[in-house]
């Protein structure tokens, strides 16, 4: 008999590639959206679409009613505690089996940034939920680098403040691949584990600009700045100050060599090795040579 799988935050960038991993297997889709607009285009991959908010606990039950498997994404932000709470309560009183939870690489009481410990509190919580769990640590994302498509199509450079980091950073495919195979696997095989997820090597961003070059045939650049002039740049593009603040945490905790790590994760899931950084360019060039980005 098929399981229910429920997939919030269905329309960002992990969960959509779930939904992808997904696509196929002997499994019931249904997705979990903030507004009725972002419903048409899940309906067409099938997906039964529940409108809800991780905000308010009370819009929550109809998504949940039926299902054995829950992916648990919350947005980034003071809230996600709240949220992800939310979503367990609710999960509970579904009578849901399975929560697989989206966390964040080094999330403990400790991290170096607030997002980290924020999904602390939101794992410590999902290992005493009483229901079977399994939590997925990623690494930085090598999709992060499409935000910068726009600036590096225009002018051949893209810049971030991150200096000579070395980072372990992992495709988003390979993420929802994991994710796609700890859902379609009996629930007691990953009970209880917390997998942290990483690319093949360690990365500079200098080599990431060398893979660019490689793959577009022409010279690119990157141009290290200042945590004052990331911040500068971001919030000029409206981004949120909560969420400008976190990720210039990230990126001074990365810069101290606090992501320089790989692990074999991946690989032990898949019986695969992860995509490289010559992967990611060469399926996303044509993101990089438009002005838009798209």
């Amino acid at each position: 008999m098929s399981r229910t799988v429920l997939i919030t935050g269905a329309t960002g960038t992990v969960s959509t590639a779930l939904m992808n991993a997904l696509e196929g297997a002997d499994v019931d889709l249904r997705a979990l959206v903030r507004e009725e607009s972002d419903a048409d285009g899940l309906r067409r991959r099938n997906a039964e679409v529940f409108v809800g908010d991780l905000d308010d606990a009370r819009s929550l039950p109809p998504a949940f009613e039926g299902v054995q498997d829950v992916w648990l994404l919350t947005p980034n932000g003071p809230r996600a505690p709240e949220n992800s709470m939310n979503a367990v309560w609710a999960a509970r009183q579904a009578g849901v089996e399975r929560i697989v939870r989206l966390s964040a690489i080094g999330a403990a009481h400790d991290a170096p940034n607030r997002s980290g410990r924020l999904h602390a509190l939101s794992d410590r919580e999902t290992e005493r939920c009483g229901m079977r769990w399994t939590i997925l640590r990623p690494h930085w994302f090598m999709q992060n680098l499409l935000n910068e498509a726009g600036d590096l199509a225009a002018s051949g450079t893209f810049s971030l403040n991150m200096a000579s980091a070395r980072i372990g950073m992992i495709d988003v495919r390979d993420i929802a691949e994991c994710a796609a195979r700890v859902l379609l696997d009996d629930p007691d095989r990953h009970h209880g584990q917390t997998y942290t997820l990483s690319g093949p090597r360690l990365l500079t961003f200098d080599e990431v600009a060398d893979h660019l070059s490689l793959a577009l045939g022409r010279s690119i650049t990157y141009l290290p700045v200042s945590d004052d002039a990331k911040r500068k740049t971001l919030l000029g593009y409206g981004v949120p100050k909560w969420i400008v603040d976190m990720l210039e945490e990230y990126a001074q905790a990365y810069v101290s060599g606090w992501g320089g790590f790989t692990t074999d994760t991946v690989a032990d899931l898949l019986g695969r090795p992860p995509r490289d950084i010559a992967d990611f360019v060469r399926d996303h060039a044509a993101a990089f040579t438009s002005a838009d980005g798209n």
